[in-house]
């Protein structure tokens, strides 16, 4: 499992390097306006790419992790409902690229096609079953670099379209899904079983899949109050401070994926609790030492990227804190899906959507960004308390409360000692 997760990790790393490199090369090629457009974009397709998975990737592990032999069948049917979901995203882009008046509003839609390929990308349930991340790590490595390639060349070639920079960048992801189906098909055992129907996923799935989109809702719903009450310019420094915190919060992201199988497991053998409390506090400590390491620096370390865009400073440190709640959330969400409480799942999601959108009413008319950095980690620190209140109340024991709080102590003494550094 440790394995696993490393080695998404690493390939997150070069992933991360290449995304960073796109948006270096894309905000000295764009007018500020156009970044900022650009981000709010990327954004956008972050949401679709939720619309289009819409939990079939989770209800296909559920249903397959102990019974590898339903693999072809189950894979036909939740294939047909992201089909139908990746559609629906196109639509979706082609009425907000309308509604804001793009110019380029064709493009935009050619790259909102990205999302449909996921329907091929869920091949990739067999590797996740078998812990076996190599195959998807090099294709998704390969990919980050082709659209990485696609971004220079536009920038070579003194592209000022943002549309352009987002098909770019989407070429190079689809490019990924068609890869890792043809890697993933070859392992997948041909039955000749009659796809799943799927109503039958969809009352398992949708669930998952809402309250996903929820998540990405509360996420990265900040970027339409931001660009409504704000204006763009803003939009663009406070997206790559919310960039840092992606960055920081990969090994949540791939130790849930990493995780979500095998607790799955532990829960069939009555051994979550255990297994939770052994993964989760490690976790935690973990990003609390890594948050507080950068908490000081933030407003340098985004005028490293970019002068001027130290202006999202405040909100990075906001950010930062989030990312400490993220870690313990993601954990707890996770063993919330492998107990099978998909409804639950759906609630705490839709109550931090809830908080997010009243908090960004509130705080982005009179604090900015720093207001929407704020209610971000809000919204993050109820999805955390509220996913262990769940478990608590079924009974999984989460480990010992001393070990939870190591966490935060780490954040706060590695936050201290890092002001102490001559990087001023």
């Amino acid at each position: 499992m440790l394995q696993g997760t490393a080695l998404q990790v690493l390939g997150r790393f070069w992933g991360a390097g290449c995304t960073v490199a796109i948006l270096w090369l894309a905000a000295r090629e764009l007018e500020v306006e156009s970044f900022g457009r650009f981000t709010f974009y990327l954004a956008l397709f972050a949401w679709l790419d939720s619309l289009a998975n819409m939990g079939t990737g989770e209800v296909a592990v559920q249903r397959t992790a102990a019974h590898p032999e339903q693999m072809e069948s189950v894979l036909g049917g939740a294939r047909r409902i992201r089909l139908v979901a990746g559609l629906v995203g196109v639509a979706l882009t082609a009425i907000v690229a309308l509604v804001y008046g793009e110019s380029d509003a064709w493009l935009l839609v050619l790259a909102a096609l990205y999302p449909v390929t996921h329907t091929l990308e869920l091949s990739a349930t067999v590797f996740r079953n078998q812990i076996a991340w190599g195959v998807p790590v090099a294709m998704r490595a390969s990919a980050s670099a082709l659209s990485l390639a696609f971004v220079a060349l536009l920038a070579a070639n003194d592209a000022r379209s943002p549309a352009l920079y987002v098909c770019g960048v989407a070429a190079g992801s689809a490019t990924a899904n068609f890869m890792l189906h043809a890697a993933a098909s070859r392992h997948i055992a041909r039955t000749g079983a009659a796809p799943t129907p799927w109503r039958e996923l969809w009352s398992e799935a949708w669930p998952l899949g809402v309250s996903a989109l929820f998540a990405q809702t509360y996420f990265y719903v900040d970027n339409v109050f931001i660009r409504e009450l704000r204006g763009e310019e803003e939009l663009g420094p406070y997206n790559i401070a919310v960039r840092v915190l992606s960055y920081c919060i990969m090994i949540a992201q791939y130790a849930s994926l990493t995780l979500l199988p095998w607790l799955r497991r532990q829960h069939v053998g009555r051994e979550m609790g255990a297994a939770l409390g052994n993964v989760g506090p490690p976790l935690f400590a973990l990003a609390g030492l890594g948050a507080g390491l950068l908490f000081p620096w933030t407003y340098e370390l985004l005028e490293f990227f970019r002068p001027g865009f130290g202006v999202a400073a405040t909100s990075l440190k906001w950010l930062l804190a989030a990312v400490v709640a993220i870690y313990a959330g993601s954990t707890l969400l996770t063993a919330v899906v492998a107990l099978g409480l998909n409804h639950q799942r759906l609630w705490i999601s839709g109550g931090g959507l809830a908080l997010n959108i009243a908090a960004n009413f509130w705080a982005v008319p009179r604090y900015g960004i720093a207001g929407a950095g704020a209610t971000t980690f809000a919204t993050e620190l109820f999805v955390a308390v509220s996913a262990a209140w769940v478990l608590a109340r079924r009974g999984v024991a989460l480990g010992s409360p001393w070990r939870w709080l190591a966490g935060i102590a780490l954040f706060a003494l590695a936050a201290w000692i890092s002001s102490l550094l001559p990087f001023g």
